[in-house]
């Protein structure tokens, strides 16, 4: 496997598919949290878009993302687009959900206080609920970024020329198992860099949540 991941690197530009599969799970997470986030703010805050919207977002969680790619083929094509629709599905539901049950969570002295001192409902979610609920949103959303990365070989076998995925699917056409290990490695690999990133980001922004020893 070892030399499998020094012929990939150095000799078939392996390089140049593992650019291509962090472009397609960046662009796809950041179009996911962009849809999530306003979603499950309104969800968790408000009772009336909760009961308009939950029970669609519960009912298409229990739709499996590659069941759709029939459908994303022929919107879409082959190209980028249907795979990033198609990372963009896997996770976009349970982000959802997720964080409206962080902001459903805040806790309610927070908002009465609020009240007591004449704040109104927009300023209530502005002041307080985002600026409480961000620090469990952006653990969910470390979370549902390593959720992104199982869909990636999914989301790259289909009509795919570049990325992790389609190296691998290449391999098993020519039984190259140490190929295929050497991909399963670095997608693990690239999993943890991106949450050790992710980790990161939370205790830079939140520094009162670390705790002390």
């Amino acid at each position: 496997m070892v030399t499998a991941l020094y012929e990939l690197f150095f000799e078939r530009e392996f390089i140049h598919d593992i650019g291509s599969s962090v472009q397609r799970i960046a662009l796809s997470f950041l179009l996911a949290v962009a849809v999530a986030v306003p979603l499950g703010v309104l969800i968790g805050s408000f009772a009336t878009v909760s009961a308009l919207l939950n029970p669609l977002v519960s009912a298409f969680r229990y739709l499996p993302a590659p069941a759709f790619i029939p459908l994303l083929l022929m919107w879409f094509g082959t190209g980028d687009e249907q795979k990033i629709a198609l990372l963009f599905l896997g996770v976009i539901w349970f982000l959802v959900t997720l964080i409206s049950d962080v902001v459903s969570n805040v806790h309610k002295d927070y908002i009465e206080t609020s009240k007591t001192l004449g704040a109104n409902r927009r300023l209530i979610l502005w002041t307080v609920v985002v600026p409480a609920s961000l620090p469990g949103i952006v653990d969910v959303c470390r979370q549902m970024l390593a959720v992104s990365w199982t869909y990636l070989v999914i989301a790259e076998i289909v009509a795919a020329t570049d990325g992790i995925g389609a190296m691998m699917m290449r391999a098993r056409r020519f039984v190259h198992v140490d190929d295929i290990m050497a991909g399963i490695i670095v997608i693990g690999l690239l999993g943890l860099l991106f949450d050790l990133l992710f980790r990161g980001i939370y205790w830079a922004a939140f520094p009162y949540l670390r705790k002390t020893t």
